[in-house]
């Protein structure tokens, strides 16, 4: 039926035959993209800055697999050369593979079931808690996640995104505990409460490092308890988290320069395994 004339029209008309107004989509059309929409991760700039670095180092090690191995399965030796989590070289020094395993994957399906959790996870962090923490929690949380993986789980390299995923999902949790009045937070606890379940049951899967899921999810609820929301900007608060997260990018670039001289240094001694 037309609105303005109430003239009986047909489903596929999109301007009425008797008084030419523009017809819209049917409710029932638009709940069921709603209902569509709601199965597709939101993104901002953070969530797509954060895929784009993590597939840009998929990439570099599918190259490095490939001139190695001429393969593109990756081998695990080539994951551990590229800065995986390995307990024997952390406790000799190699710290830096607790921040730079956060940032490789094992394979196509890794990296897509990650990205699809931090497009929604980093999106809604930074909404409610602001970049800088979101970029404190994250790094944090992939250190402590890692760390965790080589005292708990030392016979065997970790890598992957999902320490930091679990972070963020600590991050949304502690919200609930800090501010318990509040309906909003209480509802944002209950949702990533569910999160977290499913989370930690699919970690009892083959392959998957149930110590840094743990670990990221210590490390990020950490930044929610003592951080809490964001205030007045500017405040010395404020620019003590900017401060934080301005320290953490840092070590992450050194983490990757470590990295990096130690590959090169890896690659001038061999050319293939």
């Amino acid at each position: 039926m037309c609105p303005n004339c109430r003239a009986f029209v047909t489903i596929t008309d999109r301007v009425c035959p008797y008084c030419d107004a523009q017809l819209g989509p049917r409710a029932v059309d638009m709940r069921a993209s709603r209902f569509a929409a709601s199965f597709l991760p939101r993104a901002n700039l953070s969530s797509i800055i954060v895929l784009v670095i993590n597939v840009a180092f998929f990439l570099a090690q599918l190259a490095l697999n490939y001139h190695l191995t001429h393969r593109f399965d990756l081998d695990t030796r080539v994951l551990v050369m590229s800065g995986a989590e390995y307990a024997p070289f952390v406790a000799h020094g190699q710290w830096w593979r607790l921040i730079t395993a956060g940032f490789l994957h094992g394979g196509f399906l890794h990296i897509a079931l990650n990205s699809w959790s931090l497009f929604i996870l980093v999106t809604e962090v930074e909404q409610f808690y602001g970049t800088a923490r979101l970029i404190t929690a994250y790094v944090l949380s992939t250190f402590t996640g890692f760390y965790c993986a080589a005292i708990f789980s030392p016979a065997a390299p970790a890598i992957g995104a999902s320490a930091a995923a679990f972070g963020l999902m600590g991050v949304m949790l502690a919200m609930g505990l800090r501010d318990r009045t509040d309906p909003l937070s209480q509802a944002v606890r209950s949702h990533y409460g569910q999160w977290l379940i499913f989370g930690l049951v699919m970690s009892l899967g083959g392959g998957i490092s149930m110590s840094a899921h743990i670990g990221g999810l210590i490390g990020g609820f950490l930044v929610g308890i003592v951080a809490g929301r964001p205030g007045l900007p500017n405040t010395p608060r404020e620019m003590f988290w900017k401060a934080a997260a301005g320290a953490a990018v840092l070590v992450t670039l050194y983490a990757w320069a470590k990295n990096f001289w130690y590959l090169s240094a890896l690659l001038n001694s061999r050319s293939t395994l």
